[in-house]
């Protein structure tokens, strides 16, 4: 159960980031490509605000799957969500490692391979 709990405190940790740009975080740098510096255009804080909602759901996702049952997540969706963010998960740590910013390369890329790496021990539970 300790890494089902990981993942979720990961995936809750990527939230509160895509919050801090949705609030207008001076974080471009680090975040989208990292073609801006500074606050991020309205567009992009606006699909961040939207991703808050999505990682949060994911780690709700990745505790059902672990056996929690205190959330309203049926167990095929927590079966299969957990397995469908793997592969996001991989996909996004391959864009953050292929990245110009420095922080995806350095930061994001290994944090969300981790990521990927804990959903996959859930998944397989």
């Amino acid at each position: 159960m300790l890494i089902d709990e990981a993942a979720a405190v990961g995936l809750v940790g990527v939230a509160l980031f895509q919050l801090a740009i949705a609030a207008g975080a001076p974080v471009g740098h680090a975040s989208w490509g990292g073609k801006h510096q500074g606050t991020l255009p309205t567009r992009l804080r606006v699909i961040s605000a939207v991703a808050v909602l999505f990682w949060v759901y994911s780690a709700l996702v990745v505790l059902r799957r672990g056996g929690v049952e205190a959330f309203a997540v049926p167990e095929g969706v927590a079966r299969w969500g957990t397995w469908v963010l793997v592969g996001l998960l991989l996909v996004s740590a391959l864009a953050n490692f292929a990245s110009p910013s420095r922080w995806e390369r350095y930061f994001w890329g290994p944090a969300v391979l981790l990521l990927a790496a804990l959903c996959f021990l859930t998944a397989r539970g």
